[in-house]
């Protein structure tokens, strides 16, 4: 069995009431992805950075994944281009 590490860190950077987080994926043969994400407060809302904190990851993360999903189709259609790429998201 052959095992791989990838890794994913996420940067936040808050700025007033905006808070961006970019998401970055490092595979162990040096495939980089980013993604950025961007939350907003409300000025009438309380000021809970964690929030901010959350949002904007998740929003990044969500991205990631679909940039990454978007790589492996256009890896698989690279690969037989005669068989279209179908994979099923669970």
């Amino acid at each position: 069995m052959h095992t791989r590490t990838w890794h994913v860190e996420i940067y936040l950077y808050e700025d007033e009431n905006v808070t961006r987080a970019e998401a970055v994926l490092r595979t162990d043969v040096g495939t980089e992805l980013r993604h950025r994400g961007v939350a907003r407060r409300n000025p009438a809302d309380r000021d809970v950075p964690e929030i901010g904190d959350e949002l904007a990851a998740c929003r990044a993360v969500t991205g990631l994944a679909h940039d990454l999903l978007e790589a492996t189709l256009t890896d698989v259609a690279a690969a037989d281009p005669e068989h279209p790429a179908v994979i099923a998201v669970d």
